[in-house]
């Protein structure tokens, strides 16, 4: 048996937010800058995760991506863009603010954790949910390693008082799964974010959750969830 959770880290990208036509438009527009291929922006949802750097690197022709100079100039372009752009249509996802007030009412610790770039994390968090005062909102720094490393997501938990095990991980892929499990919580699957079932499954999600209000029933029965070993 788990404890009751008393605090709930979040991915952002396919789990608070879909932002996927947002950040494909703009990785879209740089590519044909350069005359590189363009991808459908669904495209983008299977490429997303592993930080800017890492989907600069895979969106680009692998001739380019081994020239580290251009990477990193491409990616200065697409983050740049991608900034001027990040709230265009990009909205929290169905059931998302009904859940998140939910779990404040009951005093459930919130705080939000990604691998995108800090400050773009940071402005999308606050522009999508102002009223929601998160206890963390923290995105990629040169200081700490990308998830699945768990040294960020361990930092927030050490900040925070409340041990490890009394925390559910929230994400949409392998990437947040084994993230969760490193740091020592209870990492539940997004089933309707970007990435698959079989990926979240295999990353050591302990569950799936089919829609935001489902993560709910960890709070109102306590301690009657036992983890998939």
């Amino acid at each position: 048996m788990i404890p009751s959770p008393r605090a709930v880290l979040f991915d952002l990208d396919g789990t608070l937010a879909d932002t996927i036509e947002d950040l494909g438009g703009a990785f879209n527009r740089v590519l044909e800058s350069h005359g590189y291929p363009v991808f459908p922006v669904e495209r983008y949802k299977t490429m997303v995760g592993n930080g800017f750097l890492a989907l600069t690197r895979r969106a680009i022709p692998p001739e380019a991506a081994a020239d580290d100079t251009l990477v990193e100039r491409i990616n200065a372009e697409a983050e740049e863009l991608y900034s001027e752009h990040f709230l265009d249509l990009t909205r929290p996802f169905p059931g998302i603010p009904e859940l998140l007030t939910a779990l404040s009412g009951r005093g459930i610790l919130l705080a939000v954790l990604s691998n995108k770039p800090d400050r773009m994390v940071k402005r999308i968090v606050r522009s999508l949910f102002p009223d929601r005062d998160f206890f963390v909102t923290e995105g990629n720094k040169p200081s700490m390693p990308h998830k699945p490393d768990p040294t960020a997501a361990l930092s927030i938990v050490a900040h925070s008082g409340i041990p490890s095990s009394e925390w559910c991980f929230v994400g949409d892929s392998g990437v947040d799964m084994k993230t969760g499990r490193a740091a020592g919580m209870l990492p539940l699957g997004a089933v309707w974010g970007y990435r698959s079932r079989e990926e979240m499954t295999a990353g050591g999600a302990a569950a799936l959750l089919e829609a935001p209000l489902d993560l709910l029933r960890y709070f109102d029965s306590p301690g009657s969830f036992v983890p998939r070993r």
